[in-house]
């Protein structure tokens, strides 16, 4: 009798066993699924920015150079001019990207990954 009430007790322990490995799986899995679409929704509108901001800095670009050519009577030199203001843009951007680009990025997952 009692070895009956053991292995009741035994298989009602697997069965609750499982039943929490399976739970378990099905939050993880979605937990992932979670941070997934978190994370690839957050690139998709960082690439649509960047895209559209791009657009805006080509057409200016080349507005401004034109500007500056004609006011220069030397298009080729409003060129040059427009080409060394991103020169010292990007010298810039190069000696403090650490801080800026790093930080925010690893801040903005971390708030996905974790905060949740």
């Amino acid at each position: 009798m009692a070895f009956e009430e053991l292995k009741e007790n035994t298989e009602d322990l697997q069965q609750r066993a499982q039943a929490f490995i399976d739970s378990s799986v099905a939050y993880y899995k979605l937990w992932g699924f979670k941070v997934a679409m978190k994370s690839s929704t957050l690139v998709l509108k960082f690439i649509l920015i960047l895209l559209g901001l791009s657009m805006v800095l080509l057409f200016g670009s080349f507005a401004a150079a034109f500007a500056i050519g004609q006011s220069l009577g030397n298009y080729a030199l409003g060129f040059l001019i427009v080409a060394g203001i991103y020169a010292l843009f990007i010298g810039l951007l190069f000696l403090i990207k650490d801080k800026i680009v790093e930080g925010r990025i690893m801040e903005r997952f971390s708030e996905i990954f974790f905060n949740d």
